[in-house]
């Protein structure tokens, strides 16, 4: 089937989807919102070279020009990384509207999910997904990223959610939600910046195979949703979690001093982590992302 005019498949994708070559989807936020100048780029380039390691195709996923791009070139990955352009940052809900505008925007988590989805992109590897925000009982802010997991069967990498998030909260509802985590060589939710969270999880496989049979088997059921695979971030950069939660009570509490609401929290916040910690937690950023492509690479060759 022809696809729509909207939908820009780089050549090097399509011809891997065509002939069962493996591909992973990469998201662009942390291009455009995620890292600052000059690791959004470098980091981008790291996590697509990381999935070449591992075997397989990266399609990092953007919005330009009227078009929904899945494996956007360096010019495009060059524009997003620029940070004297206006770029939209575009959840799942916004494709149709900003597709209608022809705005250049990066694709969050759902966004890339729902963009891999239509493309016959099976993995996709991220930071950390979204989820439910402390204080969510008050605010209702919980991220789409949880209903693009129950409906969009995408296996994701991460290394957890975000750790700024209400984390057993988030794990509470992704079951609510049905969709399954598995712990990659791990029994506990990783915290993003921490390996662990003293979260436990039901589901544990270890290594690309492993991880492969289950992410068919759970596709194989029908009115199957997404599926969550989480690994820790890097043994050598993961900072203390007990030290990390104070530093997010302290942003937490200065962001209500200053009446800091809405979507400027989470940036207050990580801007603040990144203060506290001595740039400590960009570095453990950096290296969980480049690390999760690496895995997601691992298990779409396992797939294939």
């Amino acid at each position: 089937m022809t696809p729509p005019a909207w939908l820009a498949i780089a050549e090097e994708v399509a011809a891997a989807l065509n002939t069962g070559r493996a591909v992973v989807a990469l998201e662009s936020s942390l291009i455009a919102q995620g890292l600052p100048v000059p690791h959004n780029l470098e980091t981008a380039l790291a996590a697509e070279a990381a999935v070449r390691e591992s075997g397989a195709v990266p399609a990092t996923i953007a919005l330009d020009g009227g078009r929904l791009v899945v494996g956007a070139d360096r010019a495009l990955l060059e524009r997003l990384a620029d940070p004297q352009r206006e770029i939209v940052k575009a959840a799942s809900r916004d494709l149709g509207p900003l597709l209608a505008s022809g705005a250049l925007a990066s694709t969050t988590v759902s966004a890339t999910m729902r963009a891999a989805h239509l493309t016959g992109i099976v993995v996709f590897a991220t930071g950390g997904i979204g989820g439910v925000h402390r204080g969510a009982a008050t605010s209702f802010d919980v991220s789409s990223d949880i209903d693009e997991l129950a409906a969009t069967p995408v296996a994701v990498v991460s290394s957890g959610a975000k750790s700024i998030l209400d984390l057993p909260a988030t794990l509470e509802l992704l079951e609510t939600r049905r969709v399954p985590v598995l712990g990659y060589g791990v029994d506990e939710l990783p915290a993003f910046y921490s390996v662990t969270s003293g979260l436990r999880l039901a589901h544990r496989v270890d290594g690309p195979e492993a991880a492969a049979t289950a992410v068919a088997a759970h596709r194989s059921m029908p009115g199957a949703g997404g599926m969550l695979i989480v690994q820790p971030p890097p043994a050598d950069l993961a900072l203390d979690a007990a030290e990390v939660d104070a530093w997010i009570a302290e942003a937490g509490a200065d962001a209500e001093r200053r009446g800091i609401r809405g979507g400027a929290v989470t940036p207050h916040l990580l801007g603040h982590l990144a203060r506290a910690s001595g740039g400590r937690t960009l570095r453990v950023n950096i290296g969980l992302i480049v690390a999760n492509a690496r895995t997601a690479g691992r298990i779409a060759s396992a797939l294939t």
